[in-house]
């Protein structure tokens, strides 16, 4: 039984472990996704830094990432930039192979 035990506390904590990566994975895409808006928008260093948190913030309001891209395209559309959600969904794509980089990176280091 007690082989039983430690295998299954060792999945328990890689499924953690894995939970967690993702979840600062997904955090950290969703500022990169934050700091291009801000850049597509021309705000400041300053404005860009909370308009970023502004988009991590967004992503606890339902399941999913379509609030985070219903806020930023709805920010760029607000500010008068021509985009559509194509290109936000690709940002955020882009931004995401960027984060899981960024992540990994640091978490080897």
């Amino acid at each position: 039984m007690t082989q039983f035990d430690d295998r299954e506390r060792a999945f328990e904590a890689k499924y953690a472990r894995d939970e967690e990566m993702q979840f600062r994975i997904t955090a950290r895409r969703n500022r990169l996704l934050g700091e291009w808006a801000a850049r597509q928008m021309g705000l400041s260093d300053a404005e860009s830094e909370s308009y970023a948190k502004d988009v991590v913030r967004s992503d606890f309001e339902e399941a999913g990432e379509h609030d985070v891209i219903r806020k930023v395209l709805g920010d760029l559309t607000a500010a008068g930039v021509d985009c559509d959600e194509d290109k936000v969904m690709e940002a955020l794509r882009n931004k995401e192979i960027e984060a899981r980089r960024q992540i990994i990176e640091s978490s080897n280091s």
